[in-house]
């Protein structure tokens, strides 16, 4: 029986003897299925010295098994009018795709033979990897990427996780050989590492069943991963300009490092987050410097707790004549929230903002399959929907001040600036 969302998830979670987590949420959207399939592979997993080699293998994946070539997985999926979509982050790599109802079976056995069964044929490493290096070296161009990047190196240090380049470099790039994606693809696709969620016109029962079916005979642990380590204490208010000659534009980050996401503090900080740069047309940071001052071709600040202590960042791009007042109007608000705190207002109208934005987390297959997952990652319970309300009904406007005055310090603000080079801070 399909389910109605506005009464909220009610999603099947099955684990198999394998060790892989099966999550199932049927609904009547459309007559389509989502398959999400998250492996804990992401960068952070990579050798401190291989950067980039998870982000490699992630192009990799689908480029043929013990079973297929990459020209069958492609011409099975395009027959069936399916595109896989494979992306890493920082703990993640996920392969994901959408198909008619009646697809389900056959897709299902490409996403889960290319899970288990890839081979890395060196044709296809040499052309993916042309591809990787064209994507990193189109991110060097980017302002807006280059400021990111180092302001996570700022923060966090060149050796943390969180502070390595996620796609690695050129040079980085250029040195892997198969042996090592291999040994990397070995390493952390298992059973034990697998988070399926199924969402779409099929029953919890079927999707199971099916799953458990591909996924039989398959396993393996995975490596004892170590603790995730808290980056360096206060160091101070830390800039580093990147020059980057011809651009129009220069972008801004700004940042301190926060909280993790199982932090009880967590929802005090969303909220906050939210206040200062997210709420509207990007809070008290857009209303100033992109508003009423006109500076900003955008300005938000962005709150990213995980697994690790998680950033929050102000992003603003602007002309490179207010590369000094945009930092700081920054400075300003964050001083003001740091030591103010939100109004009581803004508390109230933030609060029934976020309950209100719950059910559009949930209105596509897609976005109900990376919420579980979510919430499958971080051990919050398949009844997460249903209970997020009443987390943010309990978060006082004490706790959202108590938030912004732990972090939100000028005098320890590390900022990145990249952009033309008289843009100097």
């Amino acid at each position: 029986m399909s389910v109605t969302l506005t009464r909220g998830l009610s999603p099947v979670r099955a684990a198999l003897p394998s060790g892989a987590v099966v999550i199932v949420q049927q609904t009547n959207l459309t007559p389509a299925v989502t398959i999400n399939a998250a492996f804990h592979a992401g960068g952070v997993y990579e050798p401190a010295d291989r950067t980039g080699l998870a982000f490699l293998t992630g192009r990799l994946v689908d480029r043929g098994t013990e079973r297929r070539t990459a020209d069958t997985i492609a011409e099975e999926l395009d027959d069936l009018g399916v595109a896989l979509r494979i992306t890493s982050s920082r703990h993640l790599l996920t392969l994901s795709c959408t198909c008619l109802a009646e697809d389900f079976d056959p897709v299902l056995a490409v996403v889960a033979d290319v899970a288990r069964a890839a081979v890395f044929p060196e044709a296809e490493i040499a052309k993916r990897r042309n591809e990787a290096i064209t994507s990193v070296r189109q991110d060097d161009d980017n302002p807006a990427v280059r400021a990111g990047e180092a302001l996570s190196r700022l923060l966090y240090g060149a050796d943390h996780p969180y502070g390595r380049l996620a796609k690695g470099t050129v040079q980085d790039l250029e040195s892997f050989q198969r042996a090592e994606l291999v040994e990397f693809y070995r390493a952390r696709f298992k059973p034990a590492s697998l988070s399926l969620a199924i969402v779409g016109d099929v029953s919890p029962d079927r999707a199971v069943a099916r799953a458990g079916l591909e996924l039989e005979g398959w396993s393996g642990k995975l490596p004892r991963d170590g603790t995730m380590s808290a980056p360096e204490g206060d160091r101070g208010r830390r800039e580093t300009l990147i020059e980057m000659p011809g651009k129009a534009q220069t972008d801004i980050a700004y940042g301190f490092v926060a909280i993790r996401r199982l932090d009880p503090r967590y929802y005090a900080y969303w909220m906050m987050n939210t206040i200062l740069g997210q709420y509207g047309l990007g809070g008290r940071l857009g209303d100033n410097i992109r508003e009423r001052q006109g500076m900003a071709y955008y300005a938000f600040s962005s709150f990213d707790a995980s697994i690790g202590d998680g950033p929050l960042m102000i992003r603003a791009g602007v002309d490179p004549a207010n590369v000094t007042r945009t930092i700081e109007a920054i400075d300003f608000e964050v001083r003001r929230m740091g030591t103010e705190g939100p109004t009581i207002e803004e508390v109230e109208d933030t609060r029934q903002y976020l309950i209100g934005s719950i059910p559009r987390l949930l209105e596509t297959n897609q976005s109900i399959a990376l919420f579980l997952q979510a919430a499958e990652q971080f051990g919050l319970g398949m009844d997460f929907d249903r209970r997020l309300p009443d987390y943010l009904r309990d978060v006082t406007i004490d706790q959202v001040r108590a938030a912004a005055a732990e972090t939100l310090v000028p005098e320890r603000a590390a900022i990145a600036i990249a952009g033309p080079p008289h843009a100097s801070p």
